[in-house]
């Protein structure tokens, strides 16, 4: 039996990045760059006004006030999309809007607010400086600069900087294929009916639905019944698959196969010293890469958090996530084990915005509903002494988001 950090570095150190592909930009959201992205433009690609005004060179008004405001000719108007295309001489002002680029000559933009505009001319009553209300060329980015590096997954705000930079295609990593196979006679599919002793199987559906959350593509080859042969010919159809994730038979009763039917004699490990899980194992399945996991619901999440997600997330070029989250507990805990223990908890903030974890009194690995409600894994080290309550302890969040740190 291995620890929760030697199994997670067994499965990180088999899972390298997948080849890059070509994706059009629209397609990109949640990819991982495998090249960095580089601005194919200068933005913005001229100074422009930040706001409606007058576009004037700023020398002109040197002794402006209200009391002696300065009077310019109006020459024209700039707006977006449609630039002034003469030239700001002494004493001449441009009506410019938003966005728009500043004309030749001027280097400061007033406020519409602070002039007073009539047909010919507009007073100004106020002493810009040079540059004044200007975005300057390149503000923004230079065409040739770096905008995004390789090894991020992609944002909404990515992709908007992508088309920004003028660049529509991106080398990203491939998607991991993951095969999803739940085992067990007991179990059937929802709104199957359930004869005696059976019941709805919630692993597969709840995998693949983590597989698609963190970027990969899941493919559910169903439910194998508890025989080395059903077990060899539903797992028969992972061939292609970058992962092969079985839930349930990893352990080794008289009707856990997934060890010697599909492990073999290449598995990397077999049991962690862990709970919610422990039978969890990793290795090949002939040339796919195996992660068993236990059959136990809350289990096989639990073990999904901590070992399939960073193996996606390899999978896909994602640099290890080496931040650490912390809480306050809202009531003590028991001493740990020889084994780690991942406590299910909720969490809530104090007026400071400190997170306080509430663990729920029943910890036990086939309540989903608690799962479901869960924020965040309260992380106890084997050993680990007696908590009380207000004491700090390690967390791992459960839902991207919930925690402001």
């Amino acid at each position: 039996m291995i620890s929760v950090t030697e199994a997670r570095a067994r499965i990180l150190a088999s899972c390298r990045p997948l080849p890059a592909e070509t994706v059009a930009l629209t397609d990109a959201l949640g990819r991982v760059l495998a090249d960095p992205v580089t601005a194919r433009l200068t933005q913005p690609p001229f100074a422009a006004a930040m706001m409606d005004g007058w576009a004037v060179r700023a020398a002109d008004l040197a002794g402006a006030s209200p009391e002696s405001p300065v009077t310019l000719a109006r020459i024209g108007e700039s707006a977006a999309g449609h630039g002034f295309a003469g030239t700001v001489a002494t004493g001449q002002a441009v009506r410019i809007f938003t966005g728009a680029p500043l004309p030749d000559g001027a280097d400061a933009v007033v406020m519409q607010e602070d002039c007073t505009a009539e047909s010919a001319v507009v007073r100004v009553p106020v002493a810009p400086k040079p540059g004044k209300f200007v975005r300057p060329a390149g503000l923004d980015f230079r065409e040739g600069e770096p905008v995004l590096p390789a090894g991020r997954r992609l944002t909404s705000r990515d992709v908007a900087l992508a088309a920004a930079a003028n660049v529509p295609w991106l080398k990203v990593h491939r998607r991991p294929r993951v095969a999803v196979l739940a085992t067990g006679d007991e179990v059937r599919l929802p709104g199957e009916p359930l004869g005696p002793g059976q019941i709805v199987s919630s692993n597969a559906l709840g995998l693949c639905a983590l597989v698609t959350t963190q970027g990969g593509v899941a493919g559910n080859l169903g439910i194998a019944g508890d025989t080395p042969e059903s077990l060899a010919a539903l797992a028969a159809g992972a061939e292609g698959a970058d992962l092969l994730v079985t839930a349930g038979g990893a352990s080794k009763g008289d009707y856990d196969h997934v060890r010697t039917v599909l492990g073999g004699g290449a598995l990397e490990f077999d049991e962690v010293a862990m709970k919610p899980g422990k039978a969890v194992l990793f290795g090949r399945a002939g040339s796919v890469r195996l992660l068993g996991l236990p059959g136990n619901p809350v289990s096989a999440a639990v073990c999904a958090v901590l070992f399939l997600k960073p193996a996606l997330a390899a999978l896909q070029g994602l640099a290890p996530d080496a931040r650490r989250h912390f809480a306050r507990l809202a009531a003590p805990l028991p001493a740990c084990d020889s084994r780690a223990d991942f406590v299910r908890a909720t969490l809530a903030w104090t007026d400071t915005g400190e997170p306080v974890a509430a663990p729920f009194p029943k910890q036990d690995s086939a309540m989903t509903s608690r799962l479901a409600r869960a924020d965040a894994l309260v992380v106890r080290e084997p050993g680990a002494p007696p908590a009380e309550a207000g004491d700090r302890v390690e967390i791992i969040p459960l839902a991207e988001g919930c925690l402001n740190l």
